[in-house]
């Protein structure tokens, strides 16, 4: 039997992160996608819905929350290691409509050891320029 090559040993354990990611029921529920995954890095992606909207009509601050948190979890254990969240906030910048397809750009702006700091950017992805829909900042705690 020929020995595993430690690339392919790579590959296969990035991929059964990306599985494990992709599995969560509740972005599943919202229909929030990972576009992107690498070391630090996520993109997660989500089409804006009548039934993501709040009673003025534009989306719910409960989904762009979502969709940011979905990207700062992605990436901040894209690793395959265990990282859970010690805080966040987040800014709504503009409000987009029906229709519209925005993405949540994470990446890892502080690595402490126990603790890492991310920065997510959500945007309209049909965008040309860096207009942003929200900003989101978080803290997680590697145990």
């Amino acid at each position: 039997m020929a020995p595993r090559d430690a690339e392919t040993d790579t590959d296969a354990n990035a991929n059964a992160i990306r599985r494990q990611i992709e599995s969560d029921p509740y972005c599943a529920t919202l229909g929030i996608e990972l576009a992107e995954l690498g070391a630090g890095t996520a993109r997660t992606r989500l089409e804006i819905t009548d039934d993501l909207t709040n009673f003025h009509g534009t989306p719910h601050g409960g989904a762009i929350y979502s969709l940011a948190d979905a990207a700062f979890a992605a990436a901040s254990n894209s690793d395959g290691e265990t990282a859970v969240a010690l805080e966040t906030n987040v800014s709504y910048l503009d409000a987009v409509e029906v229709g519209t397809v925005l993405t949540a750009t994470a990446r890892e702006t502080h690595d402490g050891g126990r603790t890492a700091e991310y920065a997510v950017v959500v945007a309209d992805a049909a965008e040309e320029t860096d207009d942003r829909v929200a900003t989101f900042r978080g803290r997680v705690y590697k145990p």
